[in-house]
């Protein structure tokens, strides 16, 4: 039997399935939802556990680390365990993690209990995914896919909302707190309706985990410590490039020589799955850099409060909500490469717009922009995803659900980075520029005799540095779109190398 036609037959019979998927994407929602929550927190944070800017940014690093060193071991503690023992477990140590982060009481404390937070959090995304995947119908995958990929994107767009909201009316710790109820309705949920699957013994590739896991771990560092210390003029960034590369290095031989590798090698062999990896990579890239750029736009340059600027990325989820529900059943019957390419093509024009906005804009543009944005997300993850697992024998899918959240992940850490260095690179390249243009004809005081006005001069002249500043940040973050809508477009030319799978009738 093919994989496509033993794909047809669910391996998950849930006696109540739609409340065993309320209950798997609940706990993938809260997992995503702190990845973000806590963004909006981090001063208030700062100041209550007396920790200084440069060491507070470990609340979320350590939290992304923790999952990117823990999500190659999914594939194998499922067949160990099975996919309820370990979606239970999940849970309830993610939410025990959650409270204990909310009664940290100084930044020691925060970055332990913010990892193991998300050592047990990084399962519940790729467990929820081979859920739904596995308690579905091939003809039922795309409406599926349509509502993990709504789980996917809620987090992300409410965190900045929701993180502002506790924050501003209750206390920072309330970010972590709120897990509690969400924790609890998950585990009830799923001991009630998600089935035991079958368990089987596998060895665990420990070396091949120890290097990917170091890997990860250094490149995360590089990218995270790297503005801070100056990039490679520090020994710390060398030591942590070399050790990526040599780790990096030996774990290709070692995962593709070894005799029961952390990955399976047919994951690799299978096109689709592969070129499905290289999208997840970019999407992760594009759609959290944007999210990690905006709001100190819409802060900095438009005078929005915290909350709303995240009221302002919400119209990026509505996009993503009409377009399932409107075009869900066109979704489901059009090839996935076409829909696929009219995403990438939708997310590319929604930056394009993006470069055309000023200083001195209403909120109209933005709101466009976000609604087309979310458009093209929708028509890019649900294809994405069904492209990446068209071809791919359902015992694969654990492994490659572990995978493709560690390639978005990586996409996300390194779209961040990239998109953060640019910002900070060109705004001060575009004051220089922008500065030395400043000339008599364009101030309407005299700039030879600026010292005579004491500090009226001195406010004068501020004004003027203000202004340019507000001018050469708003450039550097055009150049920012403009770099994000060509990868979208450049990365289009990909789909010749995917093959069909087969549609539903």
């Amino acid at each position: 039997m093919s994989a496509n036609s033993a794909s047809e037959t669910p391996t998950i019979i849930s006696r109540n399935r739609p409340l065993m998927l309320i209950g798997s994407m609940a706990a993938m929602v809260m997992y995503t939802l702190d990845t973000t929550i806590a963004n909006v927190a981090l001063p208030h944070m700062s100041a209550a556990l007396g920790a200084t800017q440069d060491t507070i940014t470990w609340v979320l690093t350590s939290y992304v680390l923790a999952s990117a060193v823990a999500l190659p071991l999914a594939g194998w503690l499922v067949d160990k365990f099975g996919i309820r023992a370990m979606m239970l477990a999940s849970v309830l140590l993610f939410t025990v993690a959650s409270m204990l982060c909310g009664v940290a009481q100084n930044i020691e404390q925060m970055v332990a209990f913010r990892i193991l937070q998300g050592l047990a959090g990084a399962f519940l995304a790729p467990l929820a995914q081979t859920i739904t995947l596995n308690s579905s119908t091939l003809a039922e995958r795309p409406k599926m896919m349509a509502i993990y990929t709504q789980g996917v994107m809620l987090g992300p767009i409410t965190g900045p909302i929701l993180g502002g909201w506790l924050t501003d009316n209750y206390n920072w710790r309330w970010v972590f707190y709120v897990n509690l109820p969400i924790g609890v309705l998950c585990f009830a949920l799923l001991a009630l309706y998600l089935p035991k699957t079958p368990t089987h013994d596998r060895k665990i590739d420990i070396v091949g985990w120890l290097l990917v896991a170091l890997t990860v771990s250094a490149f995360q560092l590089i990218l995270d410590r790297g503005l801070t210390v100056d990039w490679f003029a520090s020994g710390e960034i060398v030591t942590y490039a070399v050790i990526a590369a040599a780790c990096c290095w030996l774990g290709v031989f070692h995962i593709s020589g070894g005799r029961n590798p952390l990955f399976p090698l047919a994951l690799f062999r299978d096109r689709n799955f592969t070129v499905g990896l290289a999208f997840m990579f970019l999407v992760g890239l594009v759609m959290m850099s944007v999210m990690a750029i905006l709001p100190g736009l819409l802060q900095q340059i438009y005078g929005y409060t915290a909350f709303q600027s995240g009221v302002l990325l919400v119209p990026r989820g509505l996009g993503m909500l009409v377009s399932v529900t409107v075009f869900g059943r066109f979704i489901a019957r059009v090839d996935d490469r076409l829909l696929l390419a009219l995403g990438l093509f939708l997310m590319g024009a929604s930056m394009w717009m993006m470069t055309g906005w000023s200083t001195d804009m209403p909120r109209g543009p933005i709101i466009a922009a976000g609604l087309l944005q979310g458009l093209g997300l929708s028509f890019t993850f649900i294809p994405m995803n069904m492209i990446a697992f068209a071809t791919l024998a359902p015992q694969f899918r654990t492994d490659a659900s572990s995978l493709a959240n560690l390639m978005r992940n990586l996409g996300s850490s390194i779209g961040i980075a990239l998109a953060s260095v640019e910002l900070a690179r060109s705004v001060q390249v575009n004051h220089a520029e922008l500065g030395a243009h400043v000339t008599q004809a364009l101030v309407p005081f005299n700039l030879d005799r600026i010292t005579a006005f004491g500090g009226t001069g001195e406010a004068a002249l501020r004004i003027v540095d203000g202004l340019v500043s507000q001018q050469a940040a708003m450039i550097a973050y055009i150049n920012d779109f403009y770099a994000m809508a060509l990868a979208c477009i450049f990365a289009i030319p990909l789909l010749l190398l995917v093959r069909t799978g087969k549609k539903p009738g």
